[in-house]
């Protein structure tokens, strides 16, 4: 889920956690808020990997962080800190809602597209129910009128049990909705292998991403009404040594670790070099798809420059690659220049 989301439901946890008898201790009870907001964080904390570059936060964001360890570790490392500060808490209690708040962040990350790798050391599968988009304004707005009740007065410990028992509701009728919707592009379709259905913020639309053994296929749902709007042929993507100079390099690895189901896109530029170019169809916006991967190689197979991210705007992705040619040994970087240039007078 989204930070902003992780920050109500801790808000929620300190609110329930008023069901303990041992948050009558004043300094027990600030300890177990401390946790708790601390805890429903700490996993994300691995999105500073964003300032490194976008390859090393695609392979390692809800990565370690989300594993079973991590969910072990975190409430140990926060009750520790707490004790410090705070040594007269009763550590146990705290110990107990720091977990709660770190299971929960990492279990409600399960049911995003996006997914976790909750199961690591066991396994480095990608765990993506895909029911629950990463910003969702019902379980949002949810905590949201919860916490406005506790603070006109209400029982937190009843408001907030309430409110979970209707978000466990809504999670069951998004678990309904999509599968309904698998059953619509099967009866669509009906040659598809694998199907990805991923939620939005509005609750009727679902983005939809299948595979056939000859084509993919990328559409959306509205309710049951299937509308489909590319269909790409399947094809091996060549073994030429530029195209596998390209794939080996840091940013398209890390794509093709991470991204299920993607086209290529091999074309020879104005400047002499040949760009590969990997496109994610999970993410289709504005009739583009803003998730991609590209590495400019030359003729002897060297990658000049690359990136992998999100870009909306072809002249950004261009001045993007044109940075990422600073890591590059110094003749590239002057070629890639000059050539930069070249193409856009």
């Amino acid at each position: 889920m989204d930070t902003g989301t992780h920050v109500v439901m801790g808000v929620a946890l300190s609110g329930l956690a008023l069901a303990d008898p041992v948050t009558a201790n004043p300094t027990t009870y600030t300890a177990i808020v401390a946790a708790v907001m601390l805890g429903s964080q700490a996993p994300d904390i691995d999105t500073v990997l964003k300032l490194r570059n976008n390859a090393v936060y695609i392979r390692n964001h809800r990565g370690v962080t989300h594993s079973v360890p991590a969910v072990l570790l975190w409430p140990i490392a926060i009750t520790a800190v707490l004790y410090m500060l705070l040594p007269t808490m009763n550590v146990l209690h705290v110990w107990l809602w720091a977990f709660l708040a770190v299971f929960l962040h990492v279990f409600v990350d399960i049911f995003n597209a996006y997914g976790t790798q909750a199961l690591r050391p066991f396994s480095n599968q990608w765990v993506a129910l895909g029911v629950i988009n990463t910003f969702d304004p019902f379980i949002f707005i949810a905590h949201c009128i919860g916490i406005a009740a506790w603070a006109l007065g209400a029982n937190p410990v009843v408001t907030f049990s309430v409110m979970y028992i209707i978000i466990i509701g809504y999670y069951i009728v998004r678990f309904g909705v999509q599968n309904a919707i698998k059953t619509a592009v099967a009866h669509t379709l009906q040659d598809e292998e694998f199907v990805i259905v991923a939620p939005t913020m509005r609750f009727w639309y679902w983005r939809i991403a299948a595979r056939s053994k000859t084509h993919y296929y990328v559409g959306r749902a509205y309710g049951r009404s299937i509308t489909i709007y590319d269909k790409f042929p399947i094809e091996p993507i060549p073994k030429t040594p530029i195209v596998k100079a390209a794939l080996a390099d840091p940013n398209l690895s890390a794509f093709t670790a991470f991204s299920s189901i993607y086209r290529w896109d091999i074309s020879e530029l104005e400047n002499g070099l040949t760009e590969v170019r990997l496109i994610d169809l999970r993410y289709r916006s504005n009739e583009r798809y803003p998730f991609v991967a590209i590495a400019h190689v030359t003729d002897d197979a060297e990658v000049v420059s690359s990136y992998t991210g999100w870009i909306y705007k072809e002249d950004k992705l261009q001045h993007k690659l044109l940075i990422g040619a600073g890591n590059a040994p110094k003749p590239l970087q002057k070629m890639t220049k000059r050539l930069f240039k070249a193409q856009k007078n």
